[in-house]
C-alpha cells in the first residue's frame, strides 16, 4: 500500500471514529451548557455576543435580525454537531498522520498518544491561555483577531515542540521554547470590556468541559493512529 493511500485510510478510521465518539461526549457536556447560556443572551450588550463555540459544536444565529440561517433545536443542531466533530476528527487526523510521517511513521498506540498528547498542547492547552472556550453572550475581540493569534500560537507551539524533540541540539532545544512562549508574551488580542451576564460558575463549567473533551479527542486520535498505521503499513512490505 502506498504512503498516500497509509496516510488517508489512517487518518479516516483515526478521525471518523473520534470524531463520533467525541461528538456523543459533547451532546452531554459542553452542548447543555451552550444552550443554558444562551438563555442569557437578551440581556446582553448587542456588541458583546460575538463568540466561538468549542470545536465540533454547531453554530447558532446571534445577529437577532431574524434573516440568518440557523440550525433549528434537537435532531438538526445536534446532527451538525456530530458532522463538524467528525469532519474535525479527520482534518486533525490527516495533520497528525502526516506530520508524523515526516519522522517515520507511527509504531504503535504508545507513540501515537504522545503525538496526541503533541496536538492537544499546540492546539487546545496554548491558545487556550490567552483565548479560553467562550459561551453565547460572552464579550470578545474582533475575531480575525483572534483567528489570526490563534493559528500563530498553535503554529509556533507546534513548531517548538518539534525543534525541542527532534531537535538534537541545546541551541535548537532554546529556539523551541522561545517559539513555545512568544505567542503568549505578545498576548492575545482582548475585549474592550469583560461586561457579560454569564455567571462565572457556568463559564468555569464551560471550560473545564471543553478541555477536558479535546484532552479525550487527541488521546483517543492519536492512540487509535498509532494502532492502526502498522497494520495498514503491513499491508504494503
Amino acid at each position: 500500500m502506498s504512503l498516500f493511500r497509509t496516510i488517508l485510510f489512517v487518518a479516516a478510521l483515526a478521525g471518523i471514529g473520534t470524531g463520533v465518539v467525541v461528538a456523543a461526549i459533547h451532546l452531554f457536556t459542553t452542548v447543555p451548557l451552550i444552550v443554558q447560556a444562551e438563555t442569557f443572551e437578551g440581556s446582553a450588550p448587542e456588541e458583546a455576543v460575538s463568540h466561538e463555540h468549542a470545536p465540533g459544536t454547531a453554530a447558532h444565529e446571534h445577529s437577532h435580525d431574524g434573516e440568518e440561517w440557523a440550525p433549528a433545536d434537537g435532531i438538526e443542531r445536534n446532527g451538525l454537531t456530530v458532522l463538524f466533530t467528525v469532519l474535525t476528527g479527520f482534518g486533525f487526523a490527516l495533520l497528525l498522520v502526516a506530520a508524523s510521517e515526516l519522522t517515520g511513521g507511527l509504531t504503535g498506540w504508545r507513540q501515537g498518544l504522545l503525538w496526541g498528547l503533541a496536538g492537544f498542547a499546540a492546539f487546545t492547552l496554548a491558545p487556550g491561555l490567552g483565548l479560553p472556550p467562550e459561551l453565547p453572550a460572552m464579550p470578545a475581540a474582533d475575531v480575525a483577531a483572534r483567528q489570526m493569534w490563534w493559528i500563530g500560537t498553535a503554529a509556533a507551539t507546534a513548531a517548538g515542540l518539534a525543534l525541542v524533540v527532534f531537535g538534537r541540539s541545546p541551541l535548537l532545544a532554546v529556539l523551541g521554547i522561545a517559539l513555545i512562549l512568544a505567542p503568549q508574551l505578545i498576548g492575545a488580542p482582548q475585549p474592550d470590556s469583560y461586561e457579560t451576564p454569564i455567571p462565572e460558575a457556568l463559564h468555569h463549567s464551560f471550560v473545564v468541559a471543553s478541555v477536558t473533551v479535546s484532552l479525550i479527542f487527541w488521546v483517543l486520535l492519536g492512540g487509535l493512529a498509532g494502532w492502526l498505521r502498522p497494520r495498514f503499513a503491513a499491508h504494503g512490505a
